[in-house]
Formats: C-alpha cells, structure tokens, sequence
C-alpha cells in the first residue's frame, strides 16, 4: 500500500499561483485529482514516476504543471492563472490499475489539500 501526503493548498485570488505537494511511499504513476464542492472527482494530472511523461486534463493544459522530485519522493502540481473554477479538495493518488482519469482504477489516496480562488 503506498501512503501519500498532500500539502500546500490555500487561497489566492484569480489569476494568482500555488504549488501542492504529494510525498508518496512509492508507485510508478501518481496523479493530481480535484474535487469541486458538490461535484465528483475529476483528473488533473499525472506523471511517471520513474521518466516523467505528463498527462494533463484540457481544463488545466497551459496552466498547471505536475513535475516530481525522485530524491524526495515527491510530485508537485504548479498551478498557475487560477481561476475561481479550479476552486476544490486537491488529492493524490498512487497505484494505477486502469485508465488514469477514472477515479476507480486508483488504489491510494491522500487525505486532499483545500484549494481555494476568489474572482
């Protein structure tokens, strides 16, 4: 089982930047979901732990970037030009078993980092 721990949430006005954290135990792919209040949880992005290659949802293309840390066992999500719609409960996952945006083929979670933007 991999644990994962997020950090680095808060709240920014639009157009403004944060830089979440995810330091994981281990697993090959992990990935950035968000969850907006009252919504479902959707991809954000993901990235190959052990070459990079990042996969980005179109909403976040251009805006956000994953990037990891291999020394620290960390994947960081750069986001920028936050807008108030990317406003949720960020979280990380470890341990892909399917398809990278379906919530389910994920086997780990973190406990979720609040993001929050005001227009």
């Amino acid at each position: 089982q991999v644990r994962l721990m997020e950090s680095g949430g808060g709240s920014v006005q639009a157009g403004g930047s944060l830089r979440l954290s995810c330091v994981h135990t281990g697993g090959n792919w992990v990935a950035w979901f968000r969850q907006p209040p009252g919504k479902g949880r959707e991809g954000v992005a993901t990235i190959f732990t052990r070459r990079g290659n990042p996969v980005y949802a179109d909403s976040v293309k251009g805006r956000f970037t994953i990037s990891q840390d291999s020394s620290r066992a960390t994947v960081y999500l750069q986001m920028n030009n936050l807008r108030p719609e990317d406003t949720a409960m960020y979280y990380c996952a470890a341990g892909l078993k399917g398809s990278w945006s379906d919530v389910a083929a994920w086997e780990n979670w973190g406990q979720g980092t609040q993001v929050t933007v005001s227009s």
